[in-house]
């Protein structure tokens, strides 16, 4: 990345965050990718490609990156799973990397019971019947609506950021005014002008979100290089799209998940064993409150919730040992 744009960026507002501590993992350069067969499995809606590790016998654990990131998120993470023995499962949601749309004319639709479901398509078409699952940001949420809708598949939940349904059927309150300017590229996605501005140069977008969102985190040309072919995939542009236009009410949802949206929408407590992980370096939020009530409340068997230090938004990639370590102690 050229300096210039990194010290622009440390002069933003967006970087007066805490440094990372001793200890944290903030880093230049990314692990090799984990080694692993890149494979395909077909559920009723898609072709989803992922890459398995491991034991083929072992005890199942999903995990699932989220936007705008690829599998390549969690290449610090299956390493000490699959050295416990168990088998690693990394899928690309819907709109990443080599997953596809069965029917070429289905419309590409990405609201948030639909990559739930998509997770539990995912389990079914591969036989596993249980597993352990972890995810941040889409991934953390359709973790979130699949532990909801069938909690009796779900071993343990690590949970990257907390609680993240989301209420899709009646308006929300506004937001504060810092707090909306951090999600600009939300509004921006609900326009015209944004979509087209995606469509002409993801690039130019995502790689803004990797420098705002971990501002402590420094990546290189090569780093992302890897990851960027996976939002090379066609459906890219307008999966994110609805994505975020259907959580404004601004774009109409597949018929068959009203009642689960209804459902949702009452933000339903999640109750499977969870850990929830919360990053101090996300350029999402400020440092997350010590109190951890609210977390409580809304995961009834929460195990532990851990405040770790120096991860950005992109957790799993930043602190690869915390969520491996999270879901170790769920599943042994």
């Amino acid at each position: 990345m050229p300096q210039s744009r990194r010290d622009f960026l440390k002069s933003t507002a967006a970087v007066g965050l805490a440094s990372a501590t001793a200890g944290a993992t903030t880093r230049s350069q990314d692990p090799p990718a984990a080694a692993g067969s890149a494979r395909s499995v077909r559920t009723p809606v898609l072709e989803i490609g992922y890459e398995e590790h491991g034991a083929p016998e072992g005890a199942a654990v999903i995990l699932l990156h989220g936007f705008p990131y690829d599998t390549r998120s969690f290449d610090g993470v299956v390493g000490p799973l699959a050295d416990a023995g168990h088998r690693v499962l990394v899928p690309y949601l819907r709109g990443y990397g080599p997953t596809r749309f069965l029917d070429p004319a289905a419309p590409r639709m990405a609201e948030q019971a639909a990559i739930g479901q998509d997770l539990i398509d995912f389990a079914d078409a591969l036989g596993i019947e249980r597993f352990a699952v972890a995810g941040f940001d889409w991934g953390n949420r359709a973790a979130c609506v699949a532990a909801i809708l069938a909690p009796e598949r779900i071993v343990g939940q690590v949970v990257v950021g907390g609680y993240s349904v989301q209420n899709t059927v009646a308006p929300n309150p506004p937001m504060p005014a810092r707090q909306a300017a951090r999600f600009w590229y939300m509004w921006y996605f609900n326009t015209e002008p944004g979509a087209r501005a995606l469509e002409a140069d993801r690039h130019d977008i995502v790689r803004y979100l990797w420098d705002t969102w971990s501002p402590e985190w420094e990546y290189t040309d090569a780093v992302y290089e890897r990851s960027a072919p996976s939002f090379d995939n066609p459906d890219f542009v307008p999966v994110v799209v609805h994505s975020y236009r259907h959580r404004q009410m601004n774009a109409p949802g597949e018929a068959r998940f009203l009642d689960i949206e209804r459902r949702l929408a009452d933000r339903p407590p999640i109750e499977v064993p969870a850990i929830v992980l919360r990053g101090t370096a996300s350029g999402l939020g400020g440092r997350p409150s010590p109190d951890p009530t609210a977390d409580r409340a809304r995961f009834p068997r929460l195990v532990a919730r851990r405040i770790v230090e120096g991860a950005g938004h992109d957790l799993p990639r930043h602190r690869p040992d915390a969520v491996a370590d999270a879901l170790l102690e769920l599943v042994g």
